[in-house]
């Protein structure tokens, strides 16, 4: 185990092999600002989501770990820009390979990401002691991964899930039917508690994921019952009526995350688009 410096850091020790260190970057797609985590190993560290490529934070993730030759592994949950931008120079300090899913053509991407090793999912890291698993859960975008580790059944999950807040879903490598059975997937591990990219930590799991899918599927209930009272209707159109919950300020991104919702009906056959208008209605006939 490596010595952790707590003086002057806005460090959190989760358990003893994990610590949360957080960026500051507060904004209206951030929180209170992005997660960076430190997985404390026999082998040297991992680091979990290096977030933005800022002196102030990268030096705190040195101070925090003893310097770059504590570093064993650089671990990317998504290529975001405010998530990975920081692996790159951690990883040049410290020769540690970056670990990550393939980049993906998004004009939402950090391009200076381009990781060494290109993981599988179920894929087994090692830290000596401590063992870290690697889940493929697209959604948010089409390249995300979460990282459980084993001996405490947490999940560190990146944008998957987040503290306080639903996950925007941007088209068209964000896709809303892959996004709940990648929830769904979560299930399936022995996960006690969850660690987000974003907020606090969840100590409820199995209660956070099945609300989340909840929230959605009950979301795409809406947008069936509002397509078969106003069909054919246009996306802008039908925000407003499908998110009449939400603030107005917040339309234009939920707007985002609608057209994924519809994308995932029109891949179900239970609606269509027409292509010159960009007009969607329920297909009767489905």
């Amino acid at each position: 185990m490596q010595k952790i410096l707590f003086e002057q850091l806005p460090l959190i020790k989760i358990t003893d092999d994990l610590y949360r260190l957080r960026c500051n970057n507060p904004g209206m797609m951030t929180g209170t600002g992005t997660n960076t985590y430190l997985v404390d190993g026999e082998a040297g560290f991992a680091i979990i989501a290096p977030v933005p490529n800022g002196p102030d934070h990268i030096n705190n993730i040195l101070l925090a770990v003893g310097g770059p030759g504590n570093i064993t592994m650089i671990l990317v949950t998504h290529m975001h820009p405010d998530h990975s931008p920081a692996a790159l120079p951690l990883a040049k300090l410290s020769n540690a390979p970056v670990y990550g899913s393939s980049a993906v053509d998004d004009p939402f991407q950090d391009v200076t990401c381009q990781p060494d090793v290109i993981i599988e999912h179920n894929q087994i890291l090692s830290l000596g002691d401590i063992t870290i698993r690697c889940l493929h859960t697209p959604g948010h975008v089409d390249n995300h991964v979460c990282y459980m580790l084993e001996q405490g059944g947490i999940i560190i999950t990146g944008d998957h899930i987040m503290q306080g807040s639903t996950v925007v879903i941007i088209p068209p490598h964000g896709k809303m039917k892959a996004y709940i059975e990648s929830l769904q997937l979560l299930l399936d591990y022995p996960v006690k508690q969850l660690a987000p990219g974003h907020g606090e930590m969840i100590t409820t799991p199995i209660d956070e994921i099945q609300g989340l899918v909840k929230h959605r599927l009950g979301r795409e209930q809406k947008v069936i019952d509002k397509l078969s009272m106003a069909s054919p209707i246009s996306l802008a159109q039908l925000t407003p009526l499908v998110y009449d919950d939400v603030d107005v300020s917040l339309h234009q991104v939920a707007e985002l995350s609608l057209h994924a919702h519809l994308l995932k009906l029109a891949e179900e056959d239970r609606a269509i688009c027409t292509d010159e208008q960009w007009l969607w209605r329920v297909d009767k006939n489905k």
